[in-house]
C-alpha cells in the first residue's frame, strides 16, 4: 500500500480545517495553505444540520460547538404578512441523534483551527500562503505557493496529494477546469446581519418568512440568550434584482438598497424592519453557484468543499455538504492502497451526491413551500393554510429535500 502522508490542503475554510482533523485522526500527516494573512472572524451565521454536527461530533468537536451556538428547535416558515405556513421540530427534537446548531461562521472557524494547532501542531496552517498551481506526476504533485503579501515570493514544494478546498474562487478549480467560467448569479441579492435583539419565537427557532420576486427572509439566532434576554440574531435578506456585471464578489451593504421591500414586515412577534435598521455592519452578496462538474480533479488531485460544488444557499447544506465530503475522502484514503484510487473512489461518491444538491438547490429547495404558497394566494393574506397548500404536499416537499442531501432521522 503506497504511503499516503503529506497530503497539502488548499484553504483553512470549513472544509479544509475539517479535513485536516479528518487526516490526523487517520494518521494520515498534512499542511493546510490559508492565503488570508490572517484568520478573522467574519462574515455572518452558518446553519448545521445534523448529518454534518455528525461528522463534527465523531471528531471529538460537539462539546466546543455547542458553547460557542445555540441548538436550533425548530424550523418554521411564514409568509411575509407574519402568517405560519409550517413548522416542525429540528435535530435533536425531529429524532436525531446529533443536534441542529446555529453558529457565526467565524465562531465555527475558530473552534476548527484550534482543534487543528492542538493536534497537529501551532504551525500545521500556514498563512499568507496562496496555493496557485499543482501539477500531478506519477508519484507525487509539485505545488506553487506564493505569500500573499509579497506575490514576487514563490516557491515549489512536492507533496503526496494536493485538496483544493479554497473556496468559490478556487486557484485550482480555475487550473483543472479552465472552461468552466465564473460562478452563475442567480437573478438574487442577499443582505446579510448580525445583530443583537430580543428573542423571538421559541428562541431557536429557525425562520423562512416570503418568497424572493416580494423579499424573502431568513432569521435565525446564534447564541442563547443573555439575562436581559437578547441574543445574537443572523438575519438573510433575499430579494430578485438585476445584478451588474462588475459588482464585487461581498461588499459592505446598504440599508437603503432594500429596506423598502421589508417596511412594513411588522409581526407580532418580530420587527424586521427595525431589526435590520438596527445592524451595524451588513454584507451584500450575489447568491451563485456554478454548473456540476463530471469531474472535480485528477491523478493526485481533487477538490472539496465549494471549489468543488458552489451551490445557492438555499438549504443550510453549504459548509454542510464540505463537512460530509472531509468524511468521504477520509474513508477513501483508509480503503483505497493509493492515493489516486482513494481520490477516484471519494469523486464517485461525492460528486453525483453533491450535484444533485446544487441542482435541487436551483429548482426545489425546502423554501418551496413559500414559492407554492406566494404562487397560489397572490402574496394576499389567506384563510386557512390548509385551503392553500396541505400538510401531505408540505411533507413531500420537506421528505424530498431530505432524501436529497442524505439527512434522516434516527430509526
Amino acid at each position: 500500500m503506497e504511503h499516503k502522508d503529506d497530503i497539502l490542503i488548499a484553504g483553512a475554510g470549513i472544509g479544509g480545517l475539517t479535513l485536516a482533523l479528518q487526516l490526523h485522526h487517520a494518521g494520515i500527516s498534512c499542511q493546510v495553505h490559508e492565503a488570508a494573512p490572517d484568520l478573522i472572524p467574519i462574515g455572518a451565521g452558518v446553519n448545521l444540520l445534523p448529518h454534518s454536527t455528525g461528522v463534527l461530533a465523531e471528531l471529538g468537536l460537539l462539546d466546543r460547538l455547542r458553547a460557542a451556538s445555540i441548538e436550533t428547535r425548530e424550523s418554521a416558515f411564514y409568509n411575509r404578512h407574519g402568517q405560519l405556513v409550517y413548522a416542525e421540530p429540528a435535530g435533536r427534537h425531529a429524532g436525531h441523534d446529533t443536534p441542529q446548531l446555529s453558529i457565526h461562521r467565524g465562531a465555527l472557524q475558530s473552534v476548527l483551527l484550534e482543534a487543528v494547532r492542538e493536534r497537529l501542531g501551532v504551525d500545521a496552517v500556514q498563512l499568507g500562503s496562496t496555493v496557485t498551481a499543482a501539477t500531478s506526476y506519477e508519484d507525487r504533485v509539485e505545488v506553487t505557493i506564493v505569500r500573499t503579501t509579497d506575490r514576487s515570493v514563490t516557491r515549489t514544494i512536492p507533496v503526496a496529494g494536493v485538496v483544493g478546498a479554497d473556496g468559490i474562487h478556487s486557484a485550482l478549480r480555475k487550473q483543472l477546469h479552465p472552461d468552466d467560467g465564473a460562478p452563475l448569479y442567480s437573478g438574487v441579492t442577499m443582505w446579510r446581519g448580525v445583530v443583537r435583539a430580543p428573542s423571538f419565537l421559541t428562541g431557536g427557532s429557525m425562520v423562512r418568512a416570503g418568497w424572493l420576486a416580494s423579499g424573502k427572509l431568513v432569521i435565525y439566532p446564534l447564541t442563547e440568550p443573555d439575562a436581559d434576554g437578547t441574543q445574537l440574531i443572523n438575519w438573510v435578506a433575499e430579494v430578485e434584482r438585476a445584478r451588474p456585471a462588475d459588482r464585487e464578489w461581498s461588499r459592505v451593504g446598504k440599508l437603503e438598497d432594500f429596506i423598502d421591500v421589508f417596511s412594513d414586515w411588522k409581526f407580532e412577534w418580530l420587527d424586521v424592519p427595525a431589526l435590520m435598521a438596527s445592524t451595524e455592519t451588513i454584507l451584500e452578496y450575489p447568491m451563485v453557484d456554478q454548473d456540476p462538474l463530471p469531474q472535480w480533479g485528477g491523478g493526485r488531485i481533487t477538490l472539496l468543499g465549494d471549489a468543488a460544488h458552489p451551490m445557492v444557499p438555499r438549504g443550510s447544506n453549504g459548509a454542510g455538504q464540505a463537512i460530509l465530503d472531509t468524511r468521504a475522502l477520509r474513508a477513501a484514503l483508509e480503503a483505497q492502497p493509493t492515493i489516486e484510487r482513494a481520490f477516484s473512489a471519494y469523486e464517485a461518491e461525492r460528486v453525483p451526491a453533491t450535484a444533485t444538491v446544487v441542482l435541487t438547490n436551483r429548482t426545489n429547495p425546502p423554501d418551496a413551500i413559500l414559492r407554492e404558497v406566494y404562487e397560489r394566494t397572490g402574496d394576499e393574506p389567506f384563510e386557512n393554510i390548509d385551503e392553500v397548500i396541505s400538510q401531505t404536499e408540505i411533507a413531500t416537499l420537506v421528505q424530498t429535500y431530505r432524501e436529497v442531501t442524505g439527512m434522516r432521522p434516527s430509526a
